[in-house]
């Protein structure tokens, strides 16, 4: 026996001793990057839930923003378009990211929030007390808001305080059949949410792609595809990025997302990195009508198994062999690490070949076999699903051919 035998030592106590190891690592090369961050100010949000809060229609107090989504839906099934168009000029910040509330009416009262952002970070830019940094990050707030402001844009939720929060539709939501929801993973925020060089690895690169490969995949599918940066994800590879404190948070907004949608149509979530942390932790909450969960270059979704999950949802899993992530330890010790790697045999995931996709953040990028995959996941083509090499068995107890759906109106949604 040599020295480095590990004979003598539990297998229990070699996983402490790399998750520490792990945690050295991540103090030592981020400098605590989350605490020094601190927290977000609340400010903003506060003073406008404060004032929904007080205000009346008519006689009648307006529902807590936290009610269910079916309530909510309910309430503004009750008002006349007059006090909906009303709420969402007084209260735009609220209104614009109520799940339930009616999709357009959303997307009118965060253009309204916008204008309202768009004109407080115009007064900032012009403000000499910013310093020098302060300065350029006002300047490139003022320029995601007037991109987001454009005549095509359908922001489905917009909330620009601290590193803000954002969600973007592709399609018809109200007329789909099948949404698709992109959650994307660490340093997502307003200003990372659209990018003009590597575009498919930001969330509106990400979904837009989505969107045009299901088109090409069922022309005659009614699909829509949601860009959902509406979470706080960890920034940078730091300690946030190594527990699931923010994929609590954001699992919670993600299955509330979900029961919102409006319609009978079909969900499935397309989960990257740590977006798929977020994804596994709300499986268990999701609705029915979640039908699939597919994890790109994942972390871990903290289960050991598929079983785990505690989901009814079919779960995808594709990593490409060039990605780094498949270095990261996959354990869970002291609420450190995100547990098993769902590509392994073991944790029971369909896996799906990620052929080109070329590295981490690769997976949405034309022309790879892992958009091509969630593309026909997203539309319910499993026929057109390509297994991993030496996975036949991804696609079994699946309708293979082409779905067909009532009522299809044979055109392509814009």
């Amino acid at each position: 026996m040599t020295s480095f035998d590990t004979a003598p030592f539990p297998h229990a106590l070699w996983r402490v001793l790399l998750a520490l190891a792990v945690v050295l690592v991540l103090l030592m090369t981020t400098g605590w990057t989350a605490v020094r961050l601190g927290g977000e100010a609340q400010e903003p949000r506060e003073a406008a839930l404060a004032a929904w809060r007080h205000d009346r229609i008519g006689l009648r107090p307006l529902p807590d923003p936290s009610e269910r989504p079916a309530a909510i839906s309910a309430f503004f099934g009750s008002l006349s378009g007059k006090e909906r168009g009303r709420l969402a000029l007084r209260h735009p910040f609220v209104v614009g990211n109520l799940d339930g509330a009616p999709i357009d009416l959303r997307y009118r009262a965060n253009r309204i929030a916008l204008r309202g952002a768009l004109d407080a970070e115009r007064d900032r830019v012009a403000d000499r007390r910013l310093s020098e940094d302060g300065h350029r990050e006002a300047v490139r707030r003022t320029h995601r808001f007037e991109a987001l402001l454009g005549r095509d844009r359908r922001i489905l939720a917009f909330d620009p305080t601290g590193r803000g929060r954002v969600a973007e539709v592709f399609g018809d939501l109200r007329r789909a059949e099948r949404v698709s929801v992109v959650v994307p993973g660490v340093d997502t925020s307003l200003l990372t949410f659209q990018k003009t060089s590597l575009p498919y690895t930001a969330p509106v690169g990400m979904a837009r792609s989505l969107y045009r490969a299901e088109r090409e995949t069922s022309p005659t599918t009614r699909t829509a595809v949601i860009a959902w940066a509406d979470y706080a994800s960890p920034a940078g590879v730091g300690m946030d990025a190594a527990t699931g404190r923010l994929a609590a948070t954001g699992a919670d907004r993600l299955a509330t997302l979900t029961r919102g949608l409006p319609g009978k149509s079909k969900v499935a979530l397309f989960c990257h990195s740590y977006g798929s942390v977020v994804c596994g932790v709300a499986a268990r909450r999701l609705p029915d009508r979640v039908t699939d969960i597919a994890v790109a270059g994942s972390p871990g979704m903290r289960a050991d198994d598929v079983a785990g999950l505690g989901t009814r949802a079919r779960v995808w899993a594709a990593r490409d062999a060039d990605d780094w992530i498949a270095d990261v330890p996959y354990l869970e010790v002291g609420g450190l690490g995100h547990g098993a790697d769902p590509v392994e045999p073991e944790f029971g995931a369909r896996l799906v070949s990620s052929a080109d996709a070329a590295g981490h953040a690769g997976y949405f990028v034309p022309g790879t076999d892992s958009l091509r995959n969630f593309a026909g996941i997203g539309v319910g083509a499993y026929g057109q699903v390509r297994c991993a090499p030496g996975e036949g068995s991804c696609r079994d107890d699946l309708p293979l051919s082409e779905p067909v759906y009532e009522g299809s109106s044979g055109t392509v949604e814009t």
